[in-house]
């Protein structure tokens, strides 16, 4: 933040009573910005540097790329008196995760020649990559929007990638309800023009025109915005862990409508017991028509009454504990005349994804591909891009990416499957079922080197982790046996980490803080059992833990629900217990 917007701020909060009211320097950068515009082109062609004005660092979220650099060797530039090597992250949007064959060909090309040559897939089913320098920014912006993806609204203050279920092999339903993720997504996109200005040489606003935002206003949203739409019984979006989630209702083979649920949401700050993960509530049941109107209303009801003053508490889940379900529903009927029904009944029964051959009620086949952490890279002889990417040249349906950082190659004819079939073991991609259930069950987000968050490896840590773990579920006649487990290098939450039955948050460089008791379809968050742990002491925790499990466990009896049962921890009921 520069200076000028510090000393605004502290202007604003000259006395007790501002204080508690005045907005955030974030409020500030947003309200001065002219629509998200802000010094954006004169940032990108200063040469001098490979970063960003700071202002313009807080503003490009909302355009999908973050300003990163790589902490692996900040000291050997210092060394030689160099900048850090700053390097963006870019976010496409992918809504409802479902991509065509040429899409992904364009995202596999341009991974290659802008950024680190691998392809993230991220727990909101969206592609990422990282490593593009700000040279290559707007040239790899470009080409995504010829591919008709886009990046605007990856990230800020706004509604985000809207996550869809990626079962359609389970749900006769899924392409009406992919269908409605893209139609939440198109109406509650920014309308500001200054991403087609900056971005796509789009023309600038006439003179004396005059530019508007009718959802979002001129400051958006107090924080991010994230929805999701679940459908029974696989919770493999984490609906619960949205500020906006929806839960199809399928009734006789048809979808009648939606539970809505609102105020869930992952991140917490070490140290700031005002903070905490949430479970969103399901607040009642409405027609499928209205789902637009709905979804509305929600980021209505947040712009309008979440906090601006403090981004630590902005989120939609401090504002529905801080306001009340019963104001929330009363605030639905007045913004959109909208009377929520009482909650449908539904049943999850996981939240992972399906590996390997399934069939559609169409007779189309599905493959659904492990990607570990979501790395989509050529490594050890494992050669799992190339292998999507020559699948993607004969291939005539869909990809859909996964809440759990998978891919399923979609709608598979017959005739076709054969060909796919050989490519998958020409270059030797997972048979997924090979694996523990613990590692099918794994997410990492991306951590170090590039994110500034982490305090901690996650993605290139994790796997070298479950092996070990492994050699303890192998021992204890448990690698068959489901259980969730999920590394983020922070507390951040970007992979959900406070939603596994293992988790495992990066307090420190090879130090990480251990949660225990989450419930296996993803309704209720754990609790932290341990702080600080090495890898040693994480494996020397978990061995007794796991082995009294597997010899005290009744039938049918998940990890989260046994640790709390046999009293190794308390259940977290509600987030604002999360820290009890």
């Amino acid at each position: 933040m520069n200076k000028d917007i510090k000393n605004n701020d502290s202007k604003l909060n000259s006395s007790p009573e501002a204080e508690a009211n005045a907005p955030s320097p974030f409020e500030i950068i947003k309200e001065n910005s002219n629509y998200l515009r802000g010094t954006i082109t004169e940032s990108l062609n200063d040469s001098l540097t490979g970063a960003l004005k700071a202002d313009d660092q807080v503003l490009i979220k909302f355009h999908g790329t973050y300003q990163q650099q790589n902490r692996d060797i900040d000291d050997e530039r210092k060394h030689q008196k160099l900048e850090p090597l700053y390097s963006f992250l870019i976010r496409i949007r992918v809504p409802g995760g479902v991509t065509t064959p040429q899409q992904w060909l364009d995202m596999d090309e341009l991974s290659d020649r802008y950024a680190d040559k691998t392809i993230k897939l991220t727990t909101r089913q969206a592609f990422q990559f990282h490593g593009v320098f700000k040279r290559n920014l707007k040239k790899t912006i470009q080409e995504i929007n010829k591919s008709l993806l886009d990046t605007l609204a990856a990230c800020g203050d706004v509604n985000r990638n809207v996550m869809c279920s990626a079962n359609p092999f389970e749900s006769p339903v899924h392409a009406e309800v992919a269908e409605d993720a893209k139609r939440i997504s198109a109406h509650l996109t920014p309308q500001t023009a200054a991403y087609h200005e900056i971005w796509l040489d789009g023309e600038l606003l006439a003179g004396g025109e005059k530019e508007e935002e009718p959802l979002y206003g001129k400051t958006y949203l107090p924080r991010k915005f994230k929805a999701a739409i679940a459908i029974p019984p696989r919770n493999d979006t984490d609906v619960l862990s949205n500020d906006l989630g929806f839960i199809a209702i399928v009734e006789n083979g048809q979808l009648t409508g939606y539970n809505l649920t609102v105020g869930g949401g992952m991140a917490y700050t070490f140290g700031n017991n005002a903070t905490y993960p949430r479970v969103a509530d399901v607040v009642g049941y409405f027609p499928k028509e209205q789902i637009v109107d709905v979804s509305e209303a929600v980021l209505i009801f947040q712009r309008d009454h979440g906090n601006r003053s403090e981004r630590k508490n902005a989120r939609l889940k401090y504002t529905i504990d801080r306001l009340g379900l019963d104001f929330f529903r009363s605030e639905l009927e007045r913004i959109k005349g909208l009377k929520l029904a009482p909650a449908k009944a539904y049943t999850f029964t996981t939240l992972g994804d399906k590996y390997g051959w399934s069939q559609g009620e169409d007779g189309f086949w599905h493959y659904g591909v492990f990607v570990e952490g979501g790395k989509l890279v050529d490594k050890n002889g494992y050669l799992a891009k190339t292998a999507i990417r020559e699948i993607a040249k004969i291939h005539q349906g869909t990809f859909i990416l996964t809440g759990n950082q998978n891919v399923i190659i979609a709608q598979v004819s017959e005739a076709l499957k054969p060909q796919i079939e050989a490519i998958l073991k020409k270059y030797k991609v997972i048979d997924a079922d090979k694996l523990s259930a613990l590692r099918r069950n794994s997410i990492a987000c991306a951590a170090l080197p590039l994110c500034g968050l982490a305090f901690a490896e996650a993605e290139r840590y994790l796997p070298s982790l479950v092996d070990k773990i492994d050699k303890v579920l192998e021992a204890n006649g448990l690698l068959e046996t489901p259980i969730t487990i999920r590394m983020t290098g922070c507390a951040n939450g970007c992979g959900r980490p406070f939603l596994s039955e293992i988790g495992l948050v990066g307090k420190a460089p090879g130090r990480y803080n251990l949660y225990l008791g989450a419930g296996f379809t993803g309704q209720r968050l754990n609790k932290l059992y341990k702080e600080m742990l090495s890898e040693e002491q994480i494996l020397e925790v978990l061995t007794p833990i796991l082995a009294d499990y597997a010899k005290t466990k009744n039938a049918e009896e998940h990890f989260g629900d046994f640790v709390i049962r046999k009293q190794y921890i308390k259940a977290t009921t509600a987030g604002l217990n999360f820290h009890d």
